[in-house]
């Protein structure tokens, strides 16, 4: 998730909570913690980019697919990216994911404390 979370040494607020009550409060942009569906021994971050009903552009690199190629993704799955879309393995890669497989969203950093950002709006700082 380079650049908004490094490799190691980020400390995140996870909410398991609110999605299992309410799944509709998964919103676009929001970053979450799935299990792999390439390695389920795996667990990922990565951002929400598309919801189910939602018409969305396969890789608008254009590195993995044409840019003009287009999915609506499925009832019970969601869309999933990197924030590095050069060297990220995602949705471009393994389709769309089954919604069972979310884990949790990450609701803020809380450490490093100078890069501290609520993840819904990048701008925000918590103090």
């Amino acid at each position: 998730m380079l650049p908004t979370l490094a490799s190691s040494g980020e400390v995140v607020v996870e909410d398991k909570l609110s999605l299992r009550l309410n799944p509709a409060s998964l919103a676009r942009g929001d970053l979450v913690v799935v299990r792999s569906p390439i390695n389920p021994t795996l667990i990922v971050c990565k951002r929400v980019i598309g919801l189910p009903g939602d018409v969305v552009c396969v890789d608008p690199t254009g590195l993995k697919a044409p840019s003009t190629e287009h999915v609506i993704v499925p009832k019970g799955h969601i869309w999933l990216c990197g924030d590095n879309m050069t060297y990220s393995r995602d949705s471009r890669d393994y389709g769309p994911v089954p919604m069972a497989l979310i884990r949790s969203k990450l609701v803020a950093r809380i450490w490093p404390l100078k890069d501290s950002t609520i993840f819904r709006n990048p701008m925000r700082v918590l103090d």
